[in-house]
Protein backbone atom coordinates (compact mmCIF):
# COMPACT_ATOMS: atom_id res chain seq x y z
CA UNK A 1 0.00 0.00 0.00
CA UNK A 2 2.88 2.32 0.76
CA UNK A 3 4.33 1.46 -2.57
CA UNK A 4 1.16 2.55 -4.37
CA UNK A 5 1.14 5.88 -2.51
CA UNK A 6 4.79 6.43 -3.46
CA UNK A 7 4.01 5.80 -7.13
CA UNK A 8 1.05 8.17 -6.99
CA UNK A 9 3.18 10.83 -5.34
CA UNK A 10 5.82 10.49 -7.98
CA UNK A 11 3.14 10.76 -10.65
CA UNK A 12 1.79 13.95 -9.14
CA UNK A 13 5.29 15.43 -8.90
CA UNK A 14 5.91 14.51 -12.53
CA UNK A 15 2.73 16.23 -13.64
CA UNK A 16 3.65 19.35 -11.67
CA UNK A 17 7.14 19.41 -13.20
CA UNK A 18 5.74 18.88 -16.67
CA UNK A 19 3.32 21.76 -16.18
CA UNK A 20 6.12 23.99 -14.95
CA UNK A 21 8.32 23.16 -17.95
CA UNK A 22 5.41 23.80 -20.33
CA UNK A 23 4.70 27.14 -18.73
CA UNK A 24 8.38 28.09 -18.95
CA UNK A 25 8.55 27.19 -22.62
CA UNK A 26 5.37 29.12 -23.31
CA UNK A 27 6.72 32.20 -21.55
CA UNK A 28 10.04 31.93 -23.38
CA UNK A 29 8.37 31.62 -26.80
CA UNK A 30 6.28 34.72 -26.18
CA UNK A 31 9.41 36.77 -25.54
CA UNK A 32 10.69 37.24 -29.10
CA UNK A 33 7.45 38.69 -30.52
CA UNK A 34 7.41 41.27 -27.75
CA UNK A 35 11.05 42.04 -28.36
CA UNK A 36 10.36 42.21 -32.09
CA UNK A 37 7.59 44.76 -31.56
CA UNK A 38 9.87 46.83 -29.38
CA UNK A 39 12.65 46.68 -31.95
CA UNK A 40 10.22 47.64 -34.71
CA UNK A 41 9.01 50.61 -32.74
CA UNK A 42 12.57 51.72 -32.06
CA UNK A 43 13.43 51.37 -35.75
CA UNK A 44 10.49 53.52 -36.81
CA UNK A 45 11.49 56.26 -34.38
CA UNK A 46 15.09 56.14 -35.59
CA UNK A 47 14.08 56.33 -39.27
CA UNK A 48 11.77 59.25 -38.65
CA UNK A 49 14.48 61.15 -36.78
CA UNK A 50 17.11 60.53 -39.46
CA UNK A 51 14.82 61.56 -42.32
CA UNK A 52 13.73 64.72 -40.60
CA UNK A 53 17.30 65.84 -39.85
CA UNK A 54 18.90 64.96 -43.20
CA UNK A 55 20.22 67.84 -45.33
CA UNK A 56 19.22 68.12 -49.02
CA UNK A 57 21.28 66.02 -51.41
CA UNK A 58 23.95 68.07 -53.24
CA UNK A 59 23.43 68.83 -56.93
CA UNK A 60 25.13 66.30 -59.21
CA UNK A 61 28.47 67.35 -60.63
CA UNK A 62 28.30 68.09 -64.34
CA UNK A 63 30.32 65.65 -66.39
CA UNK A 64 31.30 66.87 -69.85
CA UNK A 65 32.48 64.56 -72.61
CA UNK A 66 36.10 65.23 -73.73
CA UNK A 67 36.21 68.54 -75.59
CA UNK A 68 32.80 69.82 -74.52
CA UNK A 69 32.93 73.43 -73.32
CA UNK A 70 30.87 73.81 -70.09
CA UNK A 71 27.51 75.56 -70.37
CA UNK A 72 28.54 78.03 -67.65
CA UNK A 73 31.69 79.14 -69.52
CA UNK A 74 32.23 82.90 -69.25
CA UNK A 75 33.48 85.03 -72.16
CA UNK A 76 35.57 88.19 -72.35
CA UNK A 77 36.15 90.66 -75.17
CA UNK A 78 39.40 90.46 -77.13
CA UNK A 79 40.68 93.51 -79.04
CA UNK A 80 43.92 93.31 -81.00
CA UNK A 81 46.62 95.87 -80.38
CA UNK A 82 45.90 97.63 -83.65
CA UNK A 83 42.16 97.72 -83.03
CA UNK A 84 39.77 97.33 -85.93
CA UNK A 85 37.52 94.67 -84.41
CA UNK A 86 36.46 92.91 -81.22
CA UNK A 87 35.41 89.33 -80.50
CA UNK A 88 34.48 87.42 -77.38
CA UNK A 89 36.68 84.49 -76.36
CA UNK A 90 36.32 82.00 -73.47
CA UNK A 91 37.62 83.48 -70.23
CA UNK A 92 40.64 81.83 -68.64
CA UNK A 93 42.00 80.13 -71.75
CA UNK A 94 45.74 80.23 -72.39
CA UNK A 95 46.77 82.90 -74.88
CA UNK A 96 49.68 82.94 -77.32
CA UNK A 97 50.43 85.28 -80.20
CA UNK A 98 52.77 85.68 -83.14
CA UNK A 99 52.55 88.41 -85.75
CA UNK A 100 48.95 88.97 -86.74
CA UNK A 101 47.75 85.68 -85.21
CA UNK A 102 46.44 85.19 -81.66
CA UNK A 103 45.50 81.75 -80.31
CA UNK A 104 43.42 80.82 -77.25
CA UNK A 105 43.53 77.21 -76.05
CA UNK A 106 42.06 75.10 -73.27
CA UNK A 107 42.49 71.33 -73.08
CA UNK A 108 41.34 70.06 -76.49
CA UNK A 109 39.74 73.25 -77.83
CA UNK A 110 41.27 76.12 -79.77
CA UNK A 111 40.30 79.57 -81.08
CA UNK A 112 42.62 81.17 -83.62
CA UNK A 113 42.24 84.77 -84.77
CA UNK A 114 44.34 85.80 -87.77
CA UNK A 115 44.38 89.24 -89.40
CA UNK A 116 45.72 90.20 -92.81
CA UNK A 117 45.39 92.81 -95.52
CA UNK A 118 43.41 91.74 -98.58
CA UNK A 119 42.65 93.51 -101.82
CA UNK A 120 39.27 91.82 -102.21
CA UNK A 121 36.73 90.00 -100.10
CA UNK A 122 36.99 86.21 -99.84
CA UNK A 123 34.37 84.24 -101.74
CA UNK A 124 33.14 80.66 -101.64
CA UNK A 125 35.14 80.02 -104.80
CA UNK A 126 38.40 81.58 -103.60
CA UNK A 127 38.26 79.84 -100.23
CA UNK A 128 37.33 76.53 -101.86
CA UNK A 129 40.38 76.65 -104.10
CA UNK A 130 43.14 78.73 -102.51
CA UNK A 131 42.51 78.17 -98.80
CA UNK A 132 41.61 74.50 -99.10
CA UNK A 133 44.71 73.87 -101.18
CA UNK A 134 46.90 75.56 -98.57
CA UNK A 135 45.33 73.71 -95.64
CA UNK A 136 45.81 70.34 -97.32
CA UNK A 137 49.54 70.88 -96.96
CA UNK A 138 49.32 72.16 -93.37
CA UNK A 139 46.72 70.03 -91.56
CA UNK A 140 47.50 66.32 -91.04
CA UNK A 141 44.88 64.09 -92.69
CA UNK A 142 42.87 67.09 -93.93
CA UNK A 143 39.45 65.87 -95.09
CA UNK A 144 35.85 66.77 -95.94
CA UNK A 145 36.06 70.49 -96.79
CA UNK A 146 32.70 72.24 -97.17
CA UNK A 147 32.49 75.92 -98.08
CA UNK A 148 29.42 78.14 -97.71
CA UNK A 149 28.41 81.74 -97.15
CA UNK A 150 26.80 82.49 -93.77
CA UNK A 151 25.48 85.53 -91.93
CA UNK A 152 26.62 86.62 -88.51
CA UNK A 153 25.92 89.80 -86.54
CA UNK A 154 28.89 91.49 -88.22
CA UNK A 155 27.53 90.63 -91.65
CA UNK A 156 28.38 88.04 -94.28
CA UNK A 157 31.27 85.60 -93.83
CA UNK A 158 32.66 82.65 -95.76
CA UNK A 159 32.60 79.48 -93.67
CA UNK A 160 34.92 76.55 -94.32
CA UNK A 161 34.28 73.35 -92.37
CA UNK A 162 36.78 70.48 -92.43
CA UNK A 163 38.42 67.79 -90.30
CA UNK A 164 42.01 66.99 -89.48
CA UNK A 165 44.34 65.48 -86.90
CA UNK A 166 45.64 67.57 -84.04
CA UNK A 167 49.32 67.83 -83.25
CA UNK A 168 50.55 65.00 -81.01
CA UNK A 169 50.33 65.74 -77.28
CA UNK A 170 53.89 66.51 -76.11
CA UNK A 171 53.41 64.36 -72.99
CA UNK A 172 51.19 61.44 -74.02
CA UNK A 173 51.76 61.51 -77.78
CA UNK A 174 47.99 61.21 -78.27
CA UNK A 175 46.47 62.57 -81.49
CA UNK A 176 42.85 63.81 -81.56
CA UNK A 177 40.59 63.97 -84.59
CA UNK A 178 39.41 67.59 -84.76
CA UNK A 179 36.51 69.40 -86.42
CA UNK A 180 37.30 72.90 -87.73
CA UNK A 181 35.14 75.92 -88.51
CA UNK A 182 36.94 78.78 -90.27
CA UNK A 183 35.05 82.08 -90.69
CA UNK A 184 36.50 84.71 -93.04
CA UNK A 185 35.26 88.26 -92.32
CA UNK A 186 36.18 91.19 -94.60
CA UNK A 187 35.84 94.96 -94.61
CA UNK A 188 37.68 97.71 -96.51
CA UNK A 189 40.87 95.80 -97.26
CA UNK A 190 41.02 94.01 -93.89
CA UNK A 191 40.37 90.27 -93.47
CA UNK A 192 39.94 88.46 -90.17
CA UNK A 193 39.96 84.66 -90.19
CA UNK A 194 38.36 83.17 -87.10
CA UNK A 195 39.07 79.43 -86.77
CA UNK A 196 37.50 77.32 -84.02
CA UNK A 197 38.42 73.69 -83.45
CA UNK A 198 37.80 70.81 -81.05
CA UNK A 199 37.28 67.03 -81.00
CA UNK A 200 34.92 65.72 -83.67
CA UNK A 201 32.45 64.30 -81.12
CA UNK A 202 32.36 67.40 -78.91
CA UNK A 203 29.11 69.39 -78.79
CA UNK A 204 30.35 72.98 -79.04
CA UNK A 205 27.68 74.40 -81.32
CA UNK A 206 26.47 76.98 -78.79
CA UNK A 207 29.94 78.16 -77.63
CA UNK A 208 31.14 78.55 -81.21
CA UNK A 209 27.99 80.48 -82.06
CA UNK A 210 28.61 82.84 -79.12
CA UNK A 211 32.15 83.52 -80.33
CA UNK A 212 31.35 84.03 -84.01
CA UNK A 213 28.21 86.11 -83.36
CA UNK A 214 30.20 88.38 -81.03
CA UNK A 215 32.61 89.46 -83.79
CA UNK A 216 32.14 93.10 -84.75
CA UNK A 217 34.13 95.72 -86.66
CA UNK A 218 35.26 98.86 -84.81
Amino acid sequence: MARVRTVRSLGVVGLVLAAAVTAGCSGSSSGPPAASHASSGSGSTSTSTTTGGASPAPAPTESNPPGDIPDNQAYVAFRPAGGGFTVKVPEGWARTGQGGTTVFTDKLNRVEIATASASSAPTVTSVGSEVVSRLRGQVPKFDGPKVSQVNRHAGSAVLLKYQGDSAADPVTGKVVRDAFERYAFYRQGHEVDLTLSGPVNADNVDPWRIVTDSFSWK
